[in-house]
C-alpha cells in the first residue's frame, strides 16, 4: 500500500488551513488556532482512494524538526504533502528539500494560495527543486486525484488547480473553474487529528471547524478569497453540514464548532433553513457555534435565528472606522453598518469577535484615529488588530507597488512583519505602536475588565482562558 504524509511542519502557528488569511496567530493576542480541516480532507480523499496516510500538525503540537523526523523515518512515506503559507514559504522549501535528501525518491507536493495561477516571476522567487508538485487549486478536491495520476491512473492535464514540472519548467493546468458540489466531499477525517489542538477561545474546549460554504461575491482589495475560491458562493446543503456536526459529535465528542464561511449570513433562507435543521435535530441544544459575518446585508431576525440554534458568537471584519478607507478597500459596508451589527448582535444576545485593519498606503493618524474611535464604540468582546499585508495578487498589492511602499518581496512576511514599509504618512514602527498601545488600553478598560471577571467568576474555565489571555496581551504589547 503507498503511503501517504500530510503535515503542518513544526515552528510558529499559523493558519496554514485558511488559505485567504494564513494569520499568524502566535504573534496575535486573541486569535485561536483553526483546525486542519485541508489536511483532513486530504487524509478522507487518499483512504478512499486505498492510501495509507499519516497526519500530523507538528506546528499545532509543538513538536521541534526531531520528532517530525523520528515520525518521517518511522511511516516512510512515498508522498508528502505540506501546507504553506506566504510567510512560512522559505522554511517550508528548505524543509523539504531535507525530507528529500533523507529519501531521495520522496514525491513532494506544496499546497497553498501562493500557487494559485501564480506568474512566473513568482516561482522565479521560489528554490523549487525539491517540489514535484504544487497545487494552488482546492487540495480538497485535488489531492486524491493528484497522487493517483503521478502513478499512472489518470492524467495530470486534467486535473485543475496543479503545476507539474516537465521538460525542465512548470507547467500550469486550469485555474478558471471551482467544483460546485460542496456535499460531494468526504468529510474531514478527524480520527488522525489531534481534536483537543484546536479550541474555542473563551473555555479551551474542542472546537471543529466546519466549511459551509466557499467563495464571496465582494471585492474587498486585500483578500484573496474572490481570487482563490471565486466570486459565486457555493453553499453546502444544510443536511449535508447536519451530517458532519452529528458525525463530530457522536463519534469525537465535539461539541463546539466554528463554521467557516466569508459570507455565512449573506443568504438568509439558507441560514433559516440550516438553523431549523439543527433546532429540528437531536442536536438541538446540545451543540454551541461561532460563525464569520459580513455586517451588510445583516438583521437582527437572522442573527437571533442563528442564536436559538446554539451560536454564541459571531465575528465580524469591521476593519476601519474610516469612511474613506471602507470605500477605498470596497468593504461594501458603512461606518454606520458596522455599528448596526454590533447593535444587532448584542440584541440577539449575542458576543461579538471585531477584526480590523490599519496600514493601507492611504492612511494617515486621522485614520487610525477614525478606526480607533469605532473599535471602542463597538466595544467588541474579543478583538484582534492587524496591519494590512498585500498579499501577492489582490489589488492591494498592485497598489502598494504602485505607492513604492513594497520594498521586499512580499514572500516571508505576515501581519506582524509585513513586506510594506507603511504607508505614505506613517512609517510601519508608527503603525506597530499604534496597534499595541490601543490593544492595551482596550483590554485594560475597568469597564471591559469587570465584564470579563463577572463572566469568569460564574464559570472557572473562563477565568483560566482569561488569565492565559492576560499573559499573552502583556507579552505582545509590552
Amino acid at each position: 500500500m503507498r503511503r501517504v504524509m500530510l503535515i503542518y511542519p513544526p515552528g510558529k502557528r499559523y493558519q496554514r488551513g485558511e488559505d485567504r488569511s494564513q494569520g499568524n496567530v502566535e504573534d496575535s493576542t486573541a486569535t485561536s488556532l483553526r483546525a486542519c480541516n485541508d489536511l483532513g480532507y486530504a487524509a478522507a480523499a487518499l483512504k478512499r482512494e486505498g492510501f495509507a496516510v499519516c497526519l500530523r500538525d507538528f506546528q499545532g503540537e509543538g513538536l521541534p524538526e526531531s520528532s517530525l523526523l523520528a515520525e518521517f523515518d518511522r511511516f516512510a512515506p512515498q508522498v508528502l504533502m505540506i501546507s504553506i503559507t506566504n510567510a512560512t514559504i522559505f522554511g517550508d522549501l528548505a524543509l523539504a528539500a531535507r525530507l528529500k535528501a533523507r529519501r531521495p525518491e520522496l514525491v513532494v507536493i506544496l499546497k497553498g494560495a501562493l500557487f494559485f495561477d501564480p506568474e512566473p516571476g513568482l516561482l522565479a522567487q521560489l528554490d523549487l527543486t525539491a517540489v514535484d508538485y504544487l497545487i494552488g487549486g482546492e487540495s480538497d478536491f485535488i489531492v486524491a486525484a493528484l497522487v493517483a495520476a503521478h502513478y499512472g491512473e489518470g492524467e495530470l492535464a486534467a486535473i485543475n488547480g496543479i503545476l507539474y514540472q516537465r521538460d525542465g519548467g512548470w507547467r500550469k493546468t486550469s485555474f478558471a473553474c471551482f467544483e460546485s458540489d460542496l456535499d460531494g466531499l468526504v468529510f474531514p477525517d478527524r480520527a488522525l487529528m489531534r481534536n483537543d489542538l484546536y479550541v474555542r477561545p473563551d473555555t479551551g474546549e474542542p472546537q471543529a471547524t466546519i466549511v459551509t460554504s466557499r467563495g464571496c461575491a465582494a471585492a474587498c482589495i486585500y483578500c484573496l478569497t474572490p481570487i482563490i475560491s471565486g466570486v459565486k458562493v457555493r453553499l453546502r446543503s444544510p443536511e449535508n453540514i447536519l451530517a458532519e456536526l452529528s458525525e463530530c459529535y457522536h463519534q469525537h465528542r465535539i461539541c463546539n464548532f466554528f463554521f467557516r464561511s466569508d459570507t455565512f449570513t449573506f443568504r438568509k433562507a439558507w441560514v433559516a433553513e440550516l438553523c431549523e435543521a439543527i433546532c429540528r435535530s437531536e442536536l438541538a441544544g446540545k451543540i454551541r457555534w461561532v460563525a464569520n459575518s459580513r455586517t451588510r446585508p445583516l438583521d437582527l431576525e437572522v442573527l437571533t435565528m442563528m442564536r436559538r440554534a446554539g451560536c454564541w458568537l459571531v465575528a465580524f471584519g469591521f476593519e476601519s472606522g474610516s469612511p474613506e478607507t471602507l470605500q477605498r478597500i470596497k468593504k461594501g459596508a458603512t461606518l454606520e453598518d458596522n455599528l448596526a451589527a454590533a447593535r444587532y448582535a448584542r440584541q440577539a444576545g449575542l458576543k461579538t469577535f471585531g477584526f480590523y485593519l490599519v496600514g493601507f498606503p492611504w492612511e494617515s493618524r486621522e485614520h487610525l484615529k477614525e478606526t480607533r474611535e469605532m473599535i471602542f464604540a463597538i466595544d467588541a468582546d474579543f478583538m484582534e488588530l492587524h496591519l494590512a499585508i498585500p498579499y501577492y495578487g489582490t489589488p492591494l498589492y498592485r497598489l502598494a507597488q504602485e505607492e513604492g511602499l513594497i520594498k521586499e518581496s512580499v514572500l516571508g512576511r505576515d501581519y506582524f512583519n509585513p513586506p510594506a514599509i507603511g504607508t505614505r504618512h506613517l512609517s510601519f514602527e508608527e503603525l506597530i505602536a499604534f496597534r499595541k498601545r490601543l490593544l492595551l488600553r482596550y483590554h485594560t478598560r475597568p469597564s471591559y475588565l469587570a465584564r470579563r471577571l463577572g463572566e469568569a467568576l460564574a464559570n472557572p474555565r473562563l477565568l483560566a482562558s482569561y488569565l492565559r489571555f492576560g499573559r499573552r496581551l502583556l507579552r505582545q504589547t509590552l
